[in-house]
């Protein structure tokens, strides 16, 4: 599981140059990009955020409660 410390720190690699890039924790498996627009999605696996901006272009289509548990 993530710690609140790092999800703090954590940021959309995509966004983060020109925006916040904030991400929120979805079913302790995902974090998902807030900002409009984005909808990046990074699977956590084996407790290690996987935040390369092409996993995240893999799931912008798919909707939130819609995301495989546990992350392929």
């Amino acid at each position: 599981m993530i710690s609140e410390d790092l999800l703090e720190i954590l940021r959309c690699p995509a966004c983060v140059q020109e925006k916040e890039g904030n991400l929120k924790l979805v079913q302790d498996t995902w974090l998902v990009c807030l900002e409009p627009g984005c909808g990046r999605k990074y699977p956590i696996k084996d407790d290690i955020p996987v935040m390369l901006i092409e996993e995240g272009d893999k799931w912008v289509s798919v909707k939130e409660e819609d995301l495989p548990i546990p992350p392929p």
